[in-house]
């Protein structure tokens, strides 16, 4: 049975998008490597990339085309520093060349060589197609796409992808949350521990901690950035940052000099109950403030909903619980991921494919589920608040003005981490026998719901607020 990680469901990545700006720069990094294995890399004089669907229909306000740039200059969108994105682009722009793979210099047009086309492709909404030539021959012509949260497949010869993820044997293999409650009832374990028996099937215990301890820490950056940066946010709606104002209300006279001394003051000062929400409100907007100026963020499970998880976490650690600390952190994670891959599994994590119920929706559950546990809920009470968080975006629409993963993406973080927790409280005061719909049904629903949803509302930018608000009108 394939296993999807909880490192496949959060990864670092540089914003807006995981499916428009992550998934494109990890497909340019896939397609180099084929060019370099078939020795075409040394060969290639020209390349060409033709965008389809979603991917060309709001790549613009997404910035897939700067990503493809930067991933077809080898750069890493995990660890390439945020200050030399803007010159790399600029380099390139100005030169009309670029450094293919860091290693073949080629020509190359921003304008001319990436081609948005309006029509779909047969397997996702987000396809793209690349395209290597020497002499005006053809080298290499490969489809790829991008499914969401990060995730690239690619087209065989019989156009069917097929998504291979960490294919194996595993202790506990889980396809459906049925499966995760029974393995917990039979040993008495609660879901994070299922979850971590697998992880080390992958990873020692050591790189099962390091990855996490990276992972929050990226979180913990990604949320102090977007408390400490003021101004408006880039893109032509001219929204203004409004974590930053927020933050200054509530830290008062505060003094520190970075994440760690930030978190360790927030969590010494006493919350009243009125800040309760806004706390949970501007965490969740920071990061996604930061996600939509082109920074860098964990998804979670995509780069759009990338706030939820993180605020919700805080929650726990400032309001919730003082003395928590690694140990909590990392179940949280564990549960939040395993869920996450539950509803990829079952349903979807695209907006392309589902709307912004697969982005927000999930990632509400996500936040949901891992809070009970560390609330003290039971494994069934777990399940039952990632279905009270799914149960309530059911149906919701992806509608970005201009493109942009601004409005109402930005707000709807902040929605989705309020929801969460009402779920989680409304999960531990629930008795398992009496709950009506498991997760697995509302798993269920959430992808028939995306099957009937319109496409205008499935990142387009072609229905909703997206042409009842228009980049004219701000």
């Amino acid at each position: 049975m394939e296993y999807i990680s909880v490192f496949d469901m959060l990864k670092i990545g540089v914003g807006p998008s995981s499916s428009h700006t992550l998934g494109p720069w990890r497909a340019a990094e896939v397609w180099l490597e084929l060019l370099a294995e078939n020795n075409w890399l040394k060969l290639c004089d020209s390349i060409e990339i033709d965008l389809y669907g979603s991917l060309s229909m709001t790549g613009k306000g997404h910035a897939t085309d700067m990503a493809l740039v930067l991933g077809l200059c080898g750069k890493d969108p995990e660890r390439m520093p945020i200050a030399e994105i803007q010159p790399t682009l600029d380099a390139v722009r100005n030169e009309s060349r670029l450094l293919l793979g860091n290693e073949k210099r080629i020509g190359f047009d921003i304008l001319e060589d990436i081609h948005f086309n309006n029509e779909f492709l047969p397997f996702h909404s987000n396809g793209m197609k690349f395209t290597a030539y020497r002499a005006g021959e053809i080298l290499s012509q490969e489809i790829y796409y991008s499914i969401g949260g990060g995730f690239v497949v690619q087209e065989k010869n019989d156009q069917h992808a097929v998504e291979i993820v960490n294919a194996g044997t595993y202790p506990y293999p889980i396809e459906k949350a049925a499966q995760l409650s029974e393995y917990c009832a039979k040993t008495g374990l609660v879901i994070s521990d299922i979850v971590l028996e697998n992880e080390k099937t992958l990873r020692t215990s050591e790189g099962i901690d390091t990855e996490l301890h990276r992972i929050w820490d990226a979180m913990l950056e990604c949320m102090y950035l977007g408390c400490h940066t003021e101004g408006r946010l880039p893109g032509g709606l001219n929204v203004k940052r409004r974590a930053y104002d927020s933050h200054k209300t509530l830290i008062g006279e505060a003094h520190y000099t970075n994440p760690q001394e930030w978190i360790a003051e927030i969590r010494n000062t006493e919350v009243k109950f009125r800040q309760i929400l806004k706390w949970v409100s501007c965490l969740a907007l920071s990061v996604n403030e930061v996600n939509a100026s082109f920074g860098r963020v964990v998804t979670a499970p995509t780069n759009g909903s990338a706030g939820v998880i993180p605020s919700v976490l805080m929650y726990y650690l400032v309001i919730e619980s003082h003395a928590a600390g690694f140990d909590e952190i990392k179940r949280f994670l564990l549960v939040a991921g395993e869920i996450g891959s539950i509803f990829k599994k079952g349903a979807t994590i695209s907006a392309a494919m589902g709307g912004c119920q697969a982005e927000i929706g999930v990632s509400s559950a996500m936040a949901a589920a891992a809070l009970t546990e560390l609330l003290g809920g039971s494994p069934e009470q777990v399940m039952i608040a990632a279905e009270i968080a799914m149960e309530h975006h059911l149906g919701l629409t992806c509608d970005p003005i201009g493109g942009l993963v601004q409005i109402p993406c930005i707000e709807r973080n902040a929605m989705g981490a309020i929801k969460a927790i009402n779920a989680a409280e409304l999960a531990l005061d629930t008795d398992p026998k009496e709950v009506k719909v498991p997760l697995d049904k509302v798993v269920n629903t959430m992808r028939e719901t995306a099957k009937d949803m319109h496409m205008n509302y499935k990142e387009t930018s072609q229905g909703g607020l997206a042409i009842r608000v228009t980049l004219a009108d701000c």
